[in-house]
């Protein structure tokens, strides 16, 4: 289920607006992972774990996308003294 944009630029509405939708999306996650076989407990548990996983990488690199890509990271370290195996 795609996120819907927001409808205001007040942040506290943002918020609620976002929490709602994030709510509903993860609501289906539960409904579509409790079919397969998982517990709605050990969801929850693990989509807490990688929500704060990714809290955390945001908060050590906010902007991921102005990173260089791979291979631009690889052609960096050629001839810079760097072994590889």
């Amino acid at each position: 289920m795609p996120f819907p944009p927001p409808k205001t630029e007040d942040s506290r509405q943002r918020f609620e607006e976002l929490r709602t939708a994030a709510k509903d999306v993860l609501e289906e996650i539960i409904a579509s992972a409790n079919e397969t076989g998982w517990g709605t407990q050990e969801i929850v548990a693990a989509l807490i774990e990688a929500a704060q996983s990714l809290k955390d990488a945001a908060t050590v690199d906010p902007d991921p996308a102005d990173d260089p890509s791979i291979p631009e990271a690889v052609r960096e370290q050629i001839g810079h003294g760097e072994q590889f195996d």
